[in-house]
């Protein structure tokens, strides 16, 4: 059991490794509150040999937990789900103390990892295999789906919950066993998730903790154990991971970067569309890989909906993520505020209108003791056009751009131009306009009237393009796929077997 309880939310990040909560002997970095600028605590970077610890502890408890049958598995998942219901707002502050976001947005994340562990209780359902009788004469075929071995699990600062949620429940359920290197930017939550897993009734060994930066990413991508690699974060590094990990041969799949628009027709409701482009664009400080970054306005709609936009966004309640009137809190970490600043600057340089300028915010405007903290209010640009870079790269911060366009064909024709195919969102009234858009945008999730379409647990999230390397998409059906790979058994018995040696190629007979 884990011999080093303590208080999650108060003691230094190290690892969990075979059930036990384990200080790390690398070098660390520190875990700043990006509310205040104060440094909070530090986190251990794994070295190469606490990586072998890891994956061999989730090697040796690969093959009973394999044989564990899928129902006694769905049990433990069953009494983790009741103990992350019972837990879920400790979880939720852990999120604002070490990401910012405010307390509401965190909640909903747990909320929504706690929806992938609903889905993966089911597993035994999701398991099953076909079966055909009488294939040829005397002969039986069937498929089964059995668990890789250990898979690792990367995964980003923005969702230090909800991401790894993507991949542990489905891949346990399965029957794998799971290494995860969370961000080292707020690495606490994946220390608290071991913690209630062990209590759930995990076995020691099936879920581990590593924390660390690219020294630990490569090892476990090098690791000849470590089967498959899931992986969420920017482009440049999915790419990396995807080579490294496919060169090494692993199953691999990487979510990358986003460029999500959203296109505002002529006749969508303008309320309801300023709304969800303050919601989406500045929610969680634009951090998000679905947030809205690029308003596509067609027509005349430009001229009615932008006074509105800039009269939102100047008015964005920007504060300490615990306050409660918190719409939007601080950016996570310096060098972050520091890039999206410079992509403001640049914005005005590439000859983008600047309508509202975040970067004039004060962090004493978020209340007491922020002064030091690492804010940013929100921003908005008009007249973007794609050749800017403003528009090409992916900003991750709360910075909107506006592009106008003249009809729906245009609006389309520049998405699909894009590098990113990640989410998308097309508001209007027309049933047409929404169909003729959702046919032919080449985005992985797209919402009509939905500003940030995140599918539910049982259906799959994944992008297109640069914001998708690998076959499949991250949880639902497709999940309980990439974590396990089908066995075809074909079956017949002495008796149906006919004399002779056959030379030719089987058929049905």
């Amino acid at each position: 059991m884990n011999t080093a309880k303590a208080s999650t939310a108060s003691r230094d990040a190290g690892h969990f490794i075979a059930g036990s909560y384990v200080e790390g002997t690398g070098s660390r970095q520190p875990i700043f509150n990006p509310a205040t600028g104060a440094v909070a605590k530090h986190v251990a970077l794994a070295t190469p040999d606490e990586v072998r610890r890891a994956v061999d502890s989730a090697q040796a408890a690969f093959p009973q937990w394999a044989d564990t049958p899928p129902i006694r598995r769905a049990r433990v998942l069953f009494k983790f789900l009741e103990l992350m219901n019972r837990h879920r707002d400790e979880l939720a502050h852990i999120i604002t103390a070490e990401h910012g976001k405010v307390f509401t947005d965190a909640q909903g994340e747990v909320a929504r990892g706690i929806d992938i562990v609903e889905f993966a209780c089911g597993i035994p359902q999701l398991l099953k295999g076909d079966y055909t009788e009488q294939v040829s004469t005397g002969l039986d075929n069937w498929t089964l789906r059995q668990p890789l071995g250990v898979v690792a699990g990367i995964t980003p600062f923005n969702f230090p919950v909800m991401v790894p949620m993507w991949m542990f429940p489905v891949a346990i359920a399965a029957g794998n066993t799971f290494v995860l290197k969370p961000s080292p930017t707020d690495p606490s939550p994946s220390l608290r998730i071991a913690e209630l897993l062990l209590e759930a009734g995990l076995p020691e060994g099936v879920f581990n903790v590593v924390q660390g930066d690219k020294v630990a990413v490569d090892a476990l991508l090098e690791h000849p154990d470590v089967k498959a690699v899931s992986f969420v974060g920017s482009t440049p590094i999915a790419n990396y991971i995807y080579e490294t990990g496919a060169r090494h041969g692993k199953r691999v799949q990487a979510l990358g970067g986003a460029k999500n628009h959203m296109v505002v027709m002529p006749d969508a409701d303008i309320d309801q569309a300023v709304d969800a482009l303050v919601g989406a664009g500045y929610g969680s400080a634009g951090e998000r890989c679905m947030a809205i970054s690029v308003a596509v306005l067609v027509g005349d709609v430009a001229d009615r909906l932008l006074p509105r936009l800039i009269e939102r966004t100047k008015a964005l309640k920007v504060l300490d993520g615990e306050n409660p009137a918190a719409e939007m809190g601080p950016i996570v970490t310096r060098a972050a505020h520091e890039r999206i600043s410079g992509y403001i600057a640049l914005g005005e340089q590439e000859g983008a209108k600047l309508l509202v300028d975040g970067r004039g915010f004060q962090g004493a405007q978020a209340g007491a003791n922020c002064g030091g903290g690492f804010w940013l209010g929100g921003t908005l640009f008009d007249h973007v056009t794609p050749d800017m870079r403003i528009y090409k790269e992916e900003i991750f911060g709360p910075v909107l751009g506006c592009v106008r366009v003249k009809d729906l064909k245009e609006a389309v024709d520049l998405i699909n131009a894009h590098e990113f195919g990640n989410g998308v969102a097309c508001f209007t009234r027309d049933g047409n306009v929404a169909r003729e858009f959702s046919r032919r945008i080449q985005v992985g999730m797209v919402g009509i009237n939905v500003p940030i379409p995140v599918p539910m647990a049982w259906h799959g999230f994944g992008g297109w393009k640069r914001s998708l390397f690998g076959d499949m998409h991250a949880y639902g059906e497709e999940g309980v796929r990439f974590y396990t790979r089908q066995k075809s058994i074909m079956q017949r018995w002495p008796e149906s077997i006919g004399k002779g040696a056959e030379f030719a190629m089987p058929t049905a007979k």
